[in-house]
């Protein structure tokens, strides 16, 4: 299988919107690494990111943030998970852009407060009002993921596999990558940690 042109995938979206599970399948079927920005970055602080976040500052851990993005995305052949806040910096915005990519898995406020409410693991959702937070986040990040984006995709209820085969599916009809590829079975949902 070949994907034509393109050097590498990045996917972009809220936290809990799929990124990583759809990201490893995706890799998986196009016989590429898949790469999680989040947990890169966690190995090369040596601590989890809410602990830098609390330690450092947001400030702090978006520089490295874009460092990251600035390295995985000068790579070919990888699947890239962002972190949710990953597109707030207009220089990781404008390289993954130009250089990969850019697939939005686009999910609702509420549909992600569905998905999340029970996540302990996830600081955004340790507040008063978990639904109003996500809401927020998604004002201020919704239009950012859209300038990036060269497909958008909804999440709604799919499953992993037919999400991973929508995915496909636009980069075929758009030339990117070879016919068929989008109909190849997928592998069971695995659960995991986005950000």
């Amino acid at each position: 299988m070949s994907a034509a042109g393109i050097r590498g995938l990045a996917l972009v979206g809220m936290p809990g919107g799929g990124k990583s599970t759809v990201g490893r399948q995706l890799a998986k079927r196009l016989g590429w690494t898949f790469a999680d920005s989040d947990v890169l970055i966690e190995k090369r602080l040596g601590s989890s990111i809410r602990a830098f976040f609390e330690r450092e500052g947001e400030k702090a851990f978006r520089e490295i943030e874009s460092t990251v993005i600035d390295e995985l995305t000068k790579s070919q052949g990888l699947v890239i998970a962002t972190g949710g806040g990953a597109l707030l910096r207009a220089d990781s915005r404008e390289r993954l852009h130009q250089r990969y990519r850019v697939v939005y898995l686009h999910s609702s406020p509420e549909e992600l407060f569905r998905r999340l409410r029970h996540d302990s693991s996830r600081p955004l959702l340790q507040v008063a009002d978990p639904l109003a937070k996500l809401r927020e986040l998604y004002q201020e990040r919704d239009p950012l993921y859209r300038q990036v984006a060269h497909f958008t995709v909804e999440t709604g209820r799919p499953s992993v596999g037919a999400l991973v085969n929508n995915v496909l599916m636009q980069l075929e009809l758009a030339g990117e990558i070879d016919p068929g590829l989008a109909l190849s079975p997928v592998d069971p949902f695995i659960p995991s940690r986005e950000g």
